[in-house]
């Protein structure tokens, strides 16, 4: 009995670690067009934008204040932050616009963070040429 409440003990004192370890941050934007998120059609409005790290691989969840609108991403690929974002001293999200649609490309978290996370989105067309549109992220408080 008292290996299996030794070993209790060490699995919660573990999970006690693993939950402190992870974190979050949650920045808010105003978006003013419609735009893709992987597969996902969102609509202009205030998003809030929660970046969870519980591995390796962070987790995005982009919500839309007004609707109640949201969806959960992965990454594709870690990348470094453009240079000149470091000045403003906010997070970015940047969307790649091309023939009258946009669709998330980028998104940085702010001075804290290391990189910047890309996103899939659609390849483009032989002769289209897109537009990188770049809407800045407030810290968001606490709702």
């Amino acid at each position: 009995m008292r290996k299996l409440t030794t070993r209790f003990m060490i699995a919660m004192a573990a999970l006690v670690v693993v939950a402190g370890a992870a974190s979050a941050q949650t920045l808010k934007a105003t978006i003013p067009f419609e735009f893709r998120a992987w597969n996902h059609v969102m609509a202009p409005g205030t998003y809030r934008i929660e970046l969870s790290r519980t591995t390796d691989t962070p987790v995005f969840e982009i919500l839309n204040v007004d609707s109640g609108t949201a969806i959960a991403l992965l990454p594709q690929a870690p990348v470094d932050p453009d240079k000149v974002w470091g000045t403003s001293g906010k997070g970015k999200l940047v969307f790649e616009c091309a023939s009258g649609s946009c669709a998330l490309a980028e998104l940085w978290g702010g001075p804290d963070n290391h990189y910047a996370y890309a996103f899939r989105r659609a390849r483009l067309g032989k002769d289209e040429t897109a537009v990188l549109r770049e809407i800045p992220m407030q810290p968001a408080k606490g709702e």
